[in-house]
């Protein structure tokens, strides 16, 4: 039994993962808190063991649907921003970071919501019928758009990578000051500052998430956290097989769909955190 649950929630966490490209961090942590009986600080770094090799193998499925120098700039720039965050961090009680961390969760959940309802409605009205003079304007003031846009495009890319380096700096803070996996954050900035839709968003995320999780693991070698390999490893072969799984799922999912599961996660999360730590303080 003792090998058997890290296999079931492995699997479990790899389908998240690979479906929602994010929640495996903030499913991990408590799991192995809570089920397995590790510290939170080792829990921690079983968990950036645990997501990276999930993220790589579900990356690998869905490599097509990747934006990956943006992906790329924001794993190296996030990691610049966490050291702001962990900071940040070491100024705050305990039970003040976990009310901050569940109105965070509220917040996000409520805007992955709203965009999901926006989503749906946009899929559900109907494209609008031209006549051929119609279409013929149309092409020109295309063709006059498409001018004015070439002239602006410089200024265009510079606002498009400041907007990327600011959102990937803010996620790194973010993720520093609370100190669980990114993908939670990076989803919903990828979705609504850098209007990917929800798939291309997700599959970027795990680019990421390997990114960070192979740098917070680089930041703990020679300190006195350990990482129990008996749980985590069984954990996180399983989460590799659960992971392609969840990839695949993607392909038969609407990605409105996609949205309001994300987001579903994130309230749940935030519930549990918040009555938890009510019940604590």
């Amino acid at each position: 039994m003792s090998l058997l649950l890290p296999i079931v929630v492995g699997i479990c966490v790899g389908i998240i993962v690979g479906l929602l490209g994010a929640g495996g961090g903030i499913l991990s942590v408590p799991i192995l808190v809570y089920l397995l009986g590790q510290s939170p600080h080792n829990a921690a770094a079983g968990s950036l063991l645990i997501v990276g090799a999930t993220s790589l193998i579900a990356l690998i499925g869905r490599r097509k649907e990747v934006h990956w120098k943006q992906g790329a700039v924001f794993g190296a720039l996030s990691i610049t921003g966490s050291f702001i965050g962990s900071f940040l961090n070491s100024l705050v009680s305990p039970n003040l970071l976990m009310y901050l961390f569940s109105a965070l969760l509220l917040i996000v959940a409520g805007l992955m919501f709203r965009k999901a309802a926006k989503e749906k409605n946009e899929a559900g009205a109907k494209p609008r019928t031209m006549s051929p003079n119609t279409d013929a304007n149309e092409k020109m003031c295309n063709k006059n758009t498409r001018g004015k846009e070439n002239s602006q495009r410089p200024n265009s890319r510079l606002h498009h990578w400041i907007t990327i380096i600011f959102a990937a700096v803010l996620i790194g803070v973010l993720t520093g000051f609370f100190g669980v996996g990114g993908g939670f954050a990076v989803v919903p900035a990828l979705t609504l500052i850098m209007h990917f839709d929800m798939k291309e968003a997700s599959a970027t995320s795990l680019l990421v998430m390997v990114i960070a999780s192979l740098a917070g693991l680089a930041a703990r070698m020679g300190t006195a956290i350990q990482i129990d390999y008996l749980s985590v490893l069984p954990f996180a072969f399983a989460s590799m097989i659960g992971g392609p799984i969840g990839a695949s799922l993607t392909r038969k999912t609407k990605s409105t769909t996609l949205t309001f599961l994300f987001a579903l996660l994130l309230l749940l999360v935030a519930v549990y955190t918040l009555s938890a730590t009510l019940l604590g303080a």
